[in-house]
């Protein structure tokens, strides 16, 4: 599965360029073909279905390495690397990363600094973990993905409504649980993500993010700023607790996309056996030159990747939102001529005729085009971006009756 095209073409683009690239998939192919040898459709993305057809497609041609950044199915492409004797995490791990309560018992067991927590199956047991805690607490769905199913909850009487729609939440494999809600202690500090590579359970970061959320009480993620010179790749502390949740975890190979929050000391609110979302590591790879799909696709078949730094900038991405609920498009698009030259994607990410609502209706899906930003400094990003939203044209189709 390669998700959205307009999200992450630009790392099937540069795994292509050196390794032959076979797609297991739910529907045929189509703007993915230019990059693919071949591809299987697939009745579903179970790990028994998907190991059958690996196992069918290896016994034609070897494979190499296994690669997947879809959250739901990262613990899938695990089993199957190791069906097949290849560089892999352990499965076990890997749903250490996608079950957050395991996750979270494991740096508990482990005595590093997160938030407190509590899991919980009702209302009541929700309410009595926040009591404990103490308001505000952060209320998520135990396995879901991308801030989908999370908010902040600062008294008792908004638990009701932020318990059903975390305990609602729900993404492809994610298994029924009892108790499917965490209830956690609210961090006041900036956030920040790193995406790194680990190899024989040796962490290396390469990226980090510092994130822009909207929409309270919940946690739409609206932009991000990433550079590879960031002050925490050189702290020590920082570092080292990088490290050490990566150990308790058990992760020993493959690409991560770690968030943290800074409270003031870093605290660990989760770690993905994954590659970053929203863009993110396509940022890193504008900023240092570092390019990720080669480095991931190195990784999945035991090579060492290349992690050498090519330059020295920062790189930002922007997401916009529709003014009012149900706005029916009629069109999204940049004026070319308005944009500085500091961005280079300006993108629409809708297509004509679609209803899209800003959050909280339309958290996660509310998006309607991003622009990302290339420069020597975060403020000339930030300048660049503001003018590309000042550049969005968007027209709303009106219903003739």
């Amino acid at each position: 599965m390669t998700g959205l095209q307009n999200y992450r073409e630009y790392l099937l683009a540069s795994i292509s360029a050196r390794y032959r690239i076979h797609l297991f998939t739910l529907t045929p192919t189509t703007w993915e073909d230019p990059y693919l040898v071949g591809s299987t459709v697939v009745a579903a993305t179970d790990t028994d279905t998907l190991a059958v057809a690996a196992a069918e497609l290896n016994a034609r041609e070897p494979v190499s390495g296994v690669v997947c950044w879809d959250e739901s199915r990262v613990h899938q492409a695990a089993c199957v690397a190791a069906s097949l004797g290849l560089p892999h995490t352990p499965a076990e791990a890997v749903w250490r990363c996608r079950d957050k309560y395991q996750g979270r018992s494991a740096l508990a067991l482990a005595g590093l600094a997160q938030p407190e927590f509590a899991l919980a199956g009702t209302l009541e047991e929700a309410l009595a973990a926040a009591e404990n805690i103490g308001y505000p607490v952060v209320v998520k769905p135990r396995a879901a993905a991308a801030s989908y199913g999370v908010s902040l909850v600062r008294s008792a009487e908004k638990m009701a409504e932020s318990f059903a729609f975390a305990d609602q939440a729900t993404v492809a494999h994610m298994p029924e649980f009892d108790q499917s809600v965490l209830v956690e202690e609210y961090l006041a500090g900036p956030e920040v993500s790193v995406d790194s590579v680990v190899v024989g359970g040796r962490v290396t970061p390469l990226f980090v993010g510092r994130k822009q959320t909207g929409y309270p009480p919940y946690f739409e993620e609206t932009g991000h700023v990433v550079t590879n010179h960031d002050p925490l790749l050189r702290d020590p502390a920082f570092l080292t607790l990088l490290q050490d949740t990566h150990t308790a975890l058990g992760f020993t190979h493959g690409w991560t996309h770690a968030e943290l929050k800074l409270d003031p000391i870093p605290k660990v609110i989760e770690v993905n056996a994954r590659l970053g979302g929203d863009m993110i590591p396509y940022l890193g790879m504008a900023a240092s030159g570092i390019d990720p799909g080669l480095a991931l696709a190195a990784l999945a078949t035991g090579a060492e990747p290349a992690l050498e730094v090519q330059r020295d900038l920062v790189a930002a991405i922007r997401f916009f939102y529709p003014e009012h609920d149900d706005t029916v498009i009629d069109s999204v698009k940049f004026d070319a001529a308005a944009l500085p030259a500091e961005i280079d994607r300006a993108v629409a990410v809708v297509m004509p005729g679609a209803t899209v609502s800003p959050p909280p209706r339309g958290l996660l899906m509310g998006r309607i085009a991003y622009a990302t930003a290339v420069a020597p400094t975060g403020q000339e990003c930030v300048a660049a971006l503001d003018q590309a939203a000042k550049a969005l044209r968007i027209r709303e189709r009106t219903e003739v009756r």
